[in-house]
């Protein structure tokens, strides 16, 4: 059974691990060199309010989590928020990325948002079908701007304009 929650300060050591396999193993992450634990908090501390950061646990286990991100830093696009899932090798296929996408965007939903946004690096096909079950649109495609194990990598964005019917997954 999968319990959600709001991450906490105790969470970090496995959002560390989690997001450093990714850094590894993955194209979902344009870093290529791995976090430390201080580089992380730094990063959590970002998150709290109109930016929730909630973590999916699987027997007492973090198992993934995800986060609701400014899109842009200009006033105008305050109602538009970026989201961003990892899951824990360990844990991908169960339906945890289903269980955190529904319940972000229905904090988006709760928080005001209009409109979320999904970058999904080119070739990553569950990310793509996990936000078309939501609802999400292809939008737009940018070509090689990222360079990540001897490759161009290209990001394809993915919409969501905020619509209780479409955000129930």
């Amino acid at each position: 059974m999968v319990h959600i929650r709001d991450a906490l300060l105790r969470d970090l050591p496995a959002l560390l691990d989690i997001y450093n396999e990714a850094i590894r193993t993955l194209t979902a992450t344009f870093d290529l060199e791995e976090q430390t634990l201080e580089q992380r908090k730094k990063w959590f501390e970002k998150y709290g309010g109109a930016f929730p950061l909630i973590v999916a646990k699987v027997d007492g286990k973090v198992a993934g989590y995800g986060s609701l991100s400014p899109f842009r830093d200009k006033e105008a696009y305050a109602r538009t928020t970026e989201v961003s899932l990892y899951i824990s090798s360990e844990f991908r296929g169960q339906g945890i990325g289903k269980e955190l996408m529904k319940e972000i965007l229905q904090r988006a939903s709760n928080l005001g948002y209009h409109t979320v946004i999904g970058g999904i690096t080119g070739g990553n096909e569950s990310s793509v079908r996990l936000h078309k079950r939501f609802g999400f649109e292809f939008v737009g495609c940018l070509k090689e701007v990222g360079h990540k194990f001897d490759r161009w990598q290209d990001v394809h964005f993915y919409q969501l304009i905020l619509d209780t019917e479409k955000t129930k997954g």
